[in-house]
C-alpha cells in the first residue's frame, strides 16, 4: 500500500467560526501541514503580522483566497462592480500578501458573465490575466484558475469543467497561471479522471470535501462521508504529477446540520482521515 502523497492543508473557510489567530493555533496543534489563507479573515492593519504568525507556527502557506477573486461580479463578492476596480483589488492582494507566501497559489475564477455573455466573460478574463500574470511571476507566486460546480454558473463562474479551465490557461499562455482542482466542483464532469490526467503539470492547488445534493452552494461534507469517488480522483491527481498540498475546503452555511456547529477540531481530524482512507481504498482496489 503506497503512502498518501500529499501534505495536508486546511482552508480557513472550513473553520469560518474561528478567528485567524484561532485557525493558526489550532491547525498547528492538530498537526496540519499547510494553511490556505482567506484574505477576508485578515485584519488589513495587521495582515503582514498575521501572515508571519502562520509561518512561525510551522504552517506552510500553500494558497490564498483573495478578497476579490473574480473580474466580474459574483454572489460572494458583488462589489466593486467595475472590472478595472476588481483587477486592481486582485493586484493589491498579490502585492500585499505574496511577500509572505512565496510559491503560493492565488485562487480565482471568472465571476458571473454579464447578461449571460460567457464569451465576453472569458475573453476579458484572459485579457486581465495576461496583465496580472507577469506581476505574479515577479512576486514568486501562481494564479490558480478554479472551475466551479454547475450550481455556480451565472452566479460565480463561466467555467465548470477542467477542460474549460485548460482552454483558458492556453489562451493566457503564461507559466505563472495554473489550475486549482476542487473535487467538489469538478467530480461530476464526464470522465473526470481522464480530464485530471490531461491537466498534468498544470495543477497548482487541490481542494477536497465531499458531496450530497446541496441545499445551497455552501453545503459540503467531510471527505469520505459523501458521493465523490475521492480515491480515484486523488490517484489521478498524483499520476498527473501533483505532489503538493491537498487542502480541506468545506463550506457549511445556512443548513440545518451545519458543520460549523460541530467540533471543528473533529471536522479537521475526520477530514484528514477520510482522505487517507479514500487513498488507501483506491490503492487496494488497484492492487487487487
Amino acid at each position: 500500500m503506497s503512502r498518501f502523497p500529499f501534505r495536508f492543508g486546511v482552508n480557513q473557510f472550513t473553520t469560518q467560526p474561528w478567528s485567524f489567530e484561532e485557525d493558526v493555533t489550532r491547525y498547528a496543534a492538530l498537526g496540519v501541514d499547510a494553511i490556505e489563507i482567506c484574505e477576508a479573515k485578515l485584519d488589513p492593519a495587521r495582515a503582514g503580522e498575521q501572515m508571519r504568525a502562520a509561518r512561525a507556527a510551522g504552517l506552510e502557506i500553500s494558497a490564498v483566497q483573495p478578497q476579490i477573486r473574480t473580474f466580474f461580479g459574483s454572489k460572494m463578492a458583488p462589489q466593486p462592480e467595475g472590472a478595472e476596480e476588481r483587477v486592481a483589488a486582485f493586484a493589491r492582494s498579490l502585492k500585499t500578501l505574496a511577500p509572505y507566501a512565496e510559491g503560493a497559489a492565488f485562487v480565482m475564477n471568472t465571476g458571473a458573465p454579464p447578461d449571460g455573455n460567457m464569451q465576453r466573460c472569458l475573453d476579458e478574463t484572459v485579457h486581465h490575466l495576461r496583465r496580472l500574470a507577469p506581476l505574479a511571476a515577479d512576486l514568486g507566486v501562481k494564479i490558480a484558475i478554479e472551475p466551479l460546480n454547475p450550481t455556480s454558473i451565472n452566479v460565480e463562474t463561466a467555467i465548470w469543467t477542467i477542460d474549460q479551465a485548460l482552454d483558458l490557461l492556453d489562451a493566457v499562455g503564461h507559466d505563472s497561471c495554473g489550475l486549482c482542482l476542487d473535487y467538489w466542483n469538478i467530480w461530476q464532469q464526464p470522465d473526470c479522471v481522464a480530464a485530471i490526467h490531461r491537466a498534468a503539470g498544470r495543477i497548482v492547488a487541490v481542494q477536497a470535501s465531499d458531496w450530497r445534493t446541496p441545499c445551497s452552494g455552501m453545503d459540503r461534507l467531510v471527505p469520505g462521508s459523501g458521493s465523490i469517488p475521492l480515491g480515484a480522483l486523488l490517484h489521478a491527481t498524483a499520476q498527473a504529477g501533483f505532489d503538493g498540498v491537498c487542502t480541506l475546503e468545506i463550506f457549511s452555511s445556512g443548513v440545518a446540520d451545519s458543520l460549523y456547529e460541530c467540533d471543528l477540531n473533529e471536522v479537521i481530524t475526520q477530514g484528514r482521515e477520510g482522505l487517507h482512507r479514500a487513498w488507501s481504498a483506491a490503492d487496494m482496489r488497484a492492487d487487487a
